[in-house]
Formats: C-alpha cells, sequence, structure tokens
C-alpha cells in the first residue's frame, strides 16, 4: 500500500501562494517550520516550484514533476504524479510542496495538509490554493504568532 500524501503550503488571506515564480513574503520562522516537517522526506514539486529553489532542498528527495526538464543533481524528474507515485518506498513519505498545479492535481491523495496562513493580503498574485475546508478540518495549531497560523489539517473521515 503506498503511503498517502501530505502537503505543506504557506497561503495569503486571499488564497494566494505565489506571485511571479516565488514566495510574496519571507517568514523566517515558517521556513523553519518547512525545513522542521520534510525534512527527511520526499519534496514533490513542479517545474516552477524547482526553478524558484536557489538549490535542491538539503536533506530531501528532491522529486520534480515536468514533461521538459532534464535530470540534474539533486533531483528526479518524473513525467506525471502516477510516475513519482510508482517510485516511492513504502517506507517514504512524500510532500507536495507547489505549486499551484501540482497541489490541485494532488489534494484528492493527500490525508494531512500543512498549512500557514500568512496573516497578509496579496493584491497580485498569480498562483493560489484551493479551498480545503469541505474535505479536511484543523487537528492541530502547530505555530500562532503575529504573522501567520500554522495548522495541520487532516481529511475528514
Amino acid at each position: 500500500m503506498k503511503q498517502p500524501f501530505k502537503a505543506i503550503v504557506a497561503v495569503s488571506q486571499n488564497g494566494v501562494i505565489g506571485k511571479n515564480g516565488d514566495l510574496p513574503w519571507r517568514l523566517a520562522e515558517d521556513l523553519k517550520w518547512f525545513k522542521k516537517i520534510t525534512m527527511g522526506h520526499v519534496v514533490l514539486m513542479g517545474r516552477k516550484t524547482w526553478d524558484s529553489l536557489p538549490f535542491p532542498l538539503p536533506g530531501r528527495k528532491n522529486w520534480v514533476i515536468s514533461r521538459s526538464l532534464e535530470k540534474k543533481e539533486g533531483m528526479q524528474v518524473f513525467g506525471s504524479i502516477e510516475e513519482a507515485e510508482e517510485n516511492l518506498d513504502p517506507e517514504e513519505q512524500i510532500f507536495v510542496i507547489g505549486g499551484g498545479e501540482i497541489y490541485a492535481q494532488t489534494l484528492a491523495k493527500c490525508r494531512e495538509i500543512y498549512v500557514t496562513e500568512v496573516l497578509q493580503s496579496v493584491d497580485d498574485g498569480d498562483a493560489f490554493f484551493p479551498s480545503i475546508e469541505e474535505d479536511f478540518k484543523v487537528e492541530e495549531i502547530l505555530d500562532e504568532n503575529e504573522a501567520f497560523i500554522l495548522r495541520r489539517w487532516v481529511r475528514k473521515p
């Protein structure tokens, strides 16, 4: 049995997750959480998310969904989410880390989603996160401060 996917995302108050191929904010505390939660696991992303990284995320298997990218040092490329899933070791946990298209294609496979609600709105964002309230419920709050609230959501039975 394949492990269910998990997702991790930071979302503005108005649903924005990206702007011009990057995060619209810099939150060091949130990035620490991201590292802590995903360390040692597979991180699955689309090509645009891969392109936004300065280098492969250390301590994690970087898997990229792309039909055009060539494999590089520190990452693996798969033509589809299904192909990536077939290559997953049953002991491994896979975290979807973006962007918008990849989230849309994988949320149905996710059992848990770590959502950082960034306490600001972004006017001109170009990547968005779908609403999850219908299928998921908040299980716990991991962090809450003046910049963001990090919640772990789990799929409703």
